[in-house]
């Protein structure tokens, strides 16, 4: 796979929030549901949520930029460059060639020797000129529809895949609508030997008909009756995870907003966003004589 930065456009130095901007943009644009008849567009869609899946989370961005893994996310092979200083037996300074070993040894046991010594990645980078590798398995894809309270309760669902393989999937922190997660090995498989496909899972997060989403955080309308806007009083605010009482000043307006900390959607460094309650002033229901010959005095003493 290519530079992720390449992939998705953006420099080394760039923000989270660039990166996250980048993805959205891209995935939108070469997503399968918009381009049914472009095998390309398939590609670059699975391309961009690889790159995505590095460069977005903290960790896996530092051990890229540190060198310590590749852009498929798999642990880069290191410690072996001073072999070639080794020399050979015959006094002519030749280095000790493991490639040309390998190849001399095909046919025999001199690549399970080398897999054994240096693991899969000598079995999947190739031994050198002549090593073939099996075809890897095909990708698969996949939605899952979640609601907001499922995404703030980080909860485990069950998933069927289009292979007839059911798994359960967490929920990941910080997921974003229209993200898509791979899940590796969860595809189809492939010939003899072969690593089996991914499982690209795309996200969907259903509207709320009470919330909205700003990022990790929620913007939420709260009702409250006239004589609490003036007097100021306890009122409860809905969230996802239940009412909450809130205390709110005297004469508040309608339209002022209050911030509840921690009470929005996860984020991938393990903190929360916040929830903005904004006040929406209701008039009692019916006639309320009283309330109206206030206002008429409090109009008299404005004209007045």
């Amino acid at each position: 796979m290519r530079n992720p930065y390449e992939v998705l456009g953006v420099p080394k130095a760039a923000s989270e929030a660039d990166i996250k901007k980048a993805y959205r943009k891209l995935a939108k644009e070469f997503h399968p549901d918009r381009n049914k008849t472009d095998v390309k567009a398939k590609d670059r869609f699975a391309e961009v949520n690889s790159a995505y899946e590095i460069l977005g989370d903290a960790d896996k961005r530092k051990q890229f930029d540190r060198g310590e893994i590749d852009a498929d996310g798999r642990p880069r092979a290191t410690g072996f460059e001073g072999f070639g200083g080794f020399g050979g037996g015959g006094g002519g300074g030749r280095g000790f060639d493991f490639e040309s070993m390998a190849r001399n040894q095909r046919g025999g046991m001199g690549e399970d020797i080398f897999s054994h010594i240096f693991g899969e990645a000598f079995r999947a980078g190739g031994a050198g000129p002549g090593t073939r590798q099996a075809p890897r398995g095909e990708d698969v894809s996949a939605e899952l529809i979640v609601t907001l309270e499922q995404v703030g309760g980080e909860e485990k669902l069950r998933l069927n895949l289009p292979t007839g393989r059911e798994v359960d999937v967490m929920i990941p922190k910080g997921v974003v609508d229209g993200q898509t997660i791979r899940l590796r090995g969860l595809g189809y498989g492939g010939g003899p030997r072969a690593e089996p496909g991914d499982a690209l899972l795309t996200i969907r997060i259903q509207p709320h008909p009470r919330f909205k989403t700003e990022g990790a955080d929620l913007r939420v309308s709260v009702d409250v009756p006239l004589d609490d806007a003036i007097l100021g009083g306890t009122i409860r605010v809905p969230t996802l995870t239940g009412a909450v009482e809130m205390k709110m000043p005297p004469m508040t307006s309608s339209g002022r907003t209050f911030r509840l900390r921690g009470k929005g959607l996860p984020k991938k460094d393990g903190t929360r966003g916040d929830l903005f309650a904004t006040t929406a002033i209701t008039l009692p229901s019916g006639d309320d004589e009283a309330l109206a010959e206030f206002a008429r005095a409090r109009r008299a003493a404005r004209v007045g």
